[in-house]
């Protein structure tokens, strides 16, 4: 598979991580709290589909909340998806929560 080169941004003012795919964004939009993070949903433009941009997004978002010791809330389907498959994230869950 074949992965466009991507820049993901954090954009807090609308309160999510995007990638600027020419005139198309892929992003995942999350709440934040003062210790944990939710991630809500995540849009990819069909275009872009099977191309692993949500998994790029969705790794950017998972590394900011370990950076900033935040404990995550994954709420969209495919970003508890994603944690199911990268045990390396799972200890970030939110006490209560299972992927």
């Amino acid at each position: 598979m074949n992965k466009p080169s991507i820049k993901i941004e954090n954009n807090p003012a609308q309160r999510r991580f995007e990638a600027k795919i020419g005139d198309d964004i892929a992003s995942v939009e999350y709440i934040l709290g003062k210790d944990y993070i939710v991630f809500a949903h995540t849009e990819v433009p069909q275009a872009f589909e099977g191309k692993g941009i949500a998994s790029q997004l969705a790794q950017t978002a998972l590394e900011y909340a370990k950076d900033h010791q935040l404990e995550v809330m994954p709420l969209c389907p495919y970003f508890a998806a994603y944690m199911r498959r990268h045990p390396e994230y799972q200890s970030l869950l939110r006490k209560g929560f299972h992927v």
